[in-house]
């Protein structure tokens, strides 16, 4: 007498947690003319301009998001910090209120949960994506335009109250969005007062004692003079602000 057959049933295993991925875009190596000679609006801190020679990498499209920052928090990380929105909204915003030190959090998370080089950007490789091949003050010309990006002045239906969902201006000829305006984004590079010295390879520009980080890019409240994308800011590394976010980069 035969043996009734057997029917195995393959117990599935666990999905993996998926995790909300900032899209990253490729900037391919170039170089270009770092700082800024040719409009009224120039700082002393963005001379003397020089040729920096940067290395391609990846770029994320938008800034760093509420959504994707919480899923740090939601995995025991990012020191369980959870950031005021200030009741603007999560989600598809901007994560606001996080320091250069809470980025660094976040981009150690990411890279161990990915097994990916994920870090901050330097001052060169963002100005150079900023630019996207341009000289000029903004991707767009030497005027910010009329609701092109989210500043006090810029026409848009948030200017000077609060943060734009990611992605809600025109992107740059590169892909990249919300470069000028919506928040400051935090580089790797410590803050010099000139350019002497910097570095000409696109590395981070860095030093033992850094008292102030590097802010990129002008925000929701700043005037249209404060989004050009030679504009340079530095404050104290553990400073956090409604409007200061970050976006963040891959080695390749």
């Amino acid at each position: 007498m035969t043996a009734p057959a057997t029917t195995q049933t393959a117990v599935a295993e666990p999905a993996a947690p998926t995790i909300p991925l900032p899209a990253m875009i490729k900037i391919e190596a170039g170089s270009f003319e770092m700082g800024c000679s040719n409009s009224k609006d120039c700082y002393d801190d963005e001379k003397p301009v020089r040729t920096v020679q940067v290395a391609a990498f990846e770029m994320s499209k938008t800034e760093v998001t509420f959504a994707q920052w919480d899923a740090c928090v939601a995995d025991n990380s990012c020191d369980n910090y959870k950031p005021s929105d200030e009741k603007w909204g999560r989600n598809n915003r901007p994560v606001i209120n996080v320091s250069w030190e809470d980025a660094q959090n976040y981009v150690r998370w990411l890279s161990r949960k990915t097994s990916l080089n994920y870090r901050l950007p330097t001052e060169a490789e963002w100005e150079y994506a900023a630019r996207a091949g341009t000289k000029t003050s903004y991707f767009g010309g030497d005027n910010i335009g009329k609701n092109k990006a989210n500043c006090d002045g810029c026409g848009s239906q948030w200017d000077n109250q609060q943060t734009a969902p990611v992605a809600s201006f025109p992107a740059n000829s590169w892909g990249l969005v919300d470069m000028h305006g919506n928040v400051w984004e935090w580089t790797q590079d410590c803050y010099h007062n000139s350019y002497k010295g910097a570095p000409e390879d696109g590395s981070a520009w860095l030093e033992k004692n850094c008292e102030s980080r590097v802010l990129r890019g002008g925000s929701w409240y700043s005037l249209p003079r404060g989004l050009r994308s030679a504009l340079r800011n530095g404050i104290n590394p553990s400073g956090r602000n409604n409007n200061i976010g970050f976006r963040i980069s891959r080695t390749l």
